[in-house]
């Protein structure tokens, strides 16, 4: 129940970071046009914003006392995925594909893991297994081809980050309903 507790009052965070891969997603379907340089910076901003977001999860994971290295260990793999992004702008395109689909696939296997942990504590973890599933298989789809056009792993990077988006959204929303029903912390005491 303490995890569930932790989730359920930071029900936003999962939120926001649904807002922004709806947000990125919404800009990559829209703007297929866009640079390679623009992708990767905006791709760069992405995972980092992503990247703090589980890493503020992590403390509160903590502080619960319950597991918090497999939201450490993903909150690092986004940052870094955004560092490199952002320190080489100029990668050629198949090494951008393979970063972002490496990401891709170990993001998506800790959001499963995370997801069959919570099972037993929250209904609807079905949509983080979702969002799992769709990085996993977008991960592999650009492993698979990655010579693929431009314009369609714009569009595939659009689409993977509207249904992780959604996924987020409808976690935080369940969560968010979970967070009325829980029972408030314990107070400290005196010593």
């Amino acid at each position: 129940m303490l995890v569930l507790g932790t989730l359920a009052r930071n029900w936003w965070a999962f939120v926001l970071r649904g807002v922004v891969a709806i947000l990125f997603g919404i800009l990559a379907i829209t703007r297929p046009g866009m640079t390679l340089e623009a992708l990767v910076f905006v791709f760069a901003v992405w995972a980092l914003l992503d990247g703090v977001l589980a890493l503020i999860h992590s403390v509160g994971a903590a502080q619960a006392g319950e597991p918090w290295w497999p939201l450490v260990l993903g909150g690092l793999l986004s940052v870094a995925a955004g560092l490199v992004a952002l320190k080489w702008p100029g990668i050629t395109a198949l090494a951008l594909l393979l970063l972002i689909a490496y990401w891709s696939i170990l993001r998506g296997i800790l959001e499963i893991a995370a997801a069959v942990r919570l099972r037993h504590e929250l209904r609807g973890e079905g949509w983080l297994i979702l969002g799992g599933i769709a990085s996993v298989v977008f991960g592999a789809l650009l492993v698979l081809s990655p010579a693929s056009g431009a314009l369609a792993v714009v569009w595939l990077i659009g689409i993977y980050a509207l249904i992780f988006g959604i996924a987020l959204l409808m976690l935080g929303f369940r969560l968010k309903s979970h967070a009325g029903e829980l029972p408030a912390a314990a107070p400290a005491r005196a010593r």
